[in-house]
């Protein structure tokens, strides 16, 4: 290895940021390399915001979590574009309500494959698997989804913090419906993604995330485009709002200080 230069997992490509890298950075993780923590830097000058949206993004899935597993008695989710493996992730959270409680988590990067698996290969009941979260019949088909997800019995399939990778080509919102066409009434639909009602913002964040990590982003979006993605579901209380507000632990927990930009979304049920 040459001097000065990080190891990196075979197969992985550590010479352009990722996403899920970058988020990694964002929470404090070390599962992130140096090209990603240049990027996370550089976007911070423009939208400082970015570091504190990232915290209190990973708490409202927590949250979402949690409730859908106490108030709602689920006991099956599939994290759609799930990132790195972090404290008190998905399973951890579920599983504290019912040991029972199966999660798949997928994402097409590698690394999340490598190190998510090395971190479950214990648990029996959750399983990590790369593939293309908008592969809906791929992503059904697979073996581990079959093993653990009863599609007889609701389930919560989570989009949290990851249609804005999804490009306007691929269509965002019929995505959500492939998957909610797969899932019994009762069942859940949480969506988030970053919107901006600042022009400036929007441009300037969807270029340079699409430039550094070479077309492997969507768009950053509007609170009413995202809005649509969630037609024709029940949306819980307190509807679709900035996701530090969404049914927060108590009155000191942490709120979104500023408003360039914001992580916008909620949870619907499948009526």
């Amino acid at each position: 290895m040459e001097q000065g230069r990080e190891p990196s997992p075979v197969g992985i490509d550590v010479s352009v940021p990722s996403v899920a890298r970058m988020y990694d950075y964002y929470l404090g993780g070390k599962d992130n390399y140096a090209v990603d923590r240049e990027a996370s830097d550089e976007l911070l000058k423009s939208v400082p915001s970015t570091k504190e949206l990232a915290l209190n993004n990973r708490q409202f899935l927590r949250r979402v979590v949690r409730r859908l597993a106490e108030d709602y008695g689920i006991r099956q989710f599939i994290d759609h574009g799930s990132g790195l493996p972090t404290r008190d992730n998905v399973h951890e959270v579920a599983q504290r309500v019912d040991p029972g409680s199966r999660v798949v988590y997928i994402d097409n990067d590698p690394i999340v494959l490598a190190h998510g698996r090395a971190l479950l290969e214990e648990n029996d009941n959750t399983a990590v698997i790369q593939a293309d979260m908008r592969d809906t019949d791929a992503i059904f088909a697979h073996p581990e989804v079959e093993r653990l997800i009863d599609l007889s019995q609701p389930v919560a399939a989570l989009f949290v913090s990851v249609m804005h990778c999804i490009p306007d080509s691929s269509d965002p919102a019929a995505l959500v419906r492939r998957v909610a066409d797969r899932l019994v009434p009762g069942s859940f639909l949480v969506v988030c993604q970053l919107v901006s009602e600042d022009k400036a913002t929007r441009d300037y964040v969807t270029e340079f995330m699409d430039d550094s990590t070479q077309g492997r982003w969507g768009r950053v979006r509007q609170a009413h485009e995202v809005e649509r993605f969630l037609d024709g579901l029940e949306i819980l209380d307190p509807g679709l709002v900035e996701v530090s507000t969404w049914r927060p632990d108590s009155d000191v927990a942490p709120r979104q200080a500023t408003q360039e930009w914001i992580e916008f979304g909620g949870v619907g049920r499948k009526p």
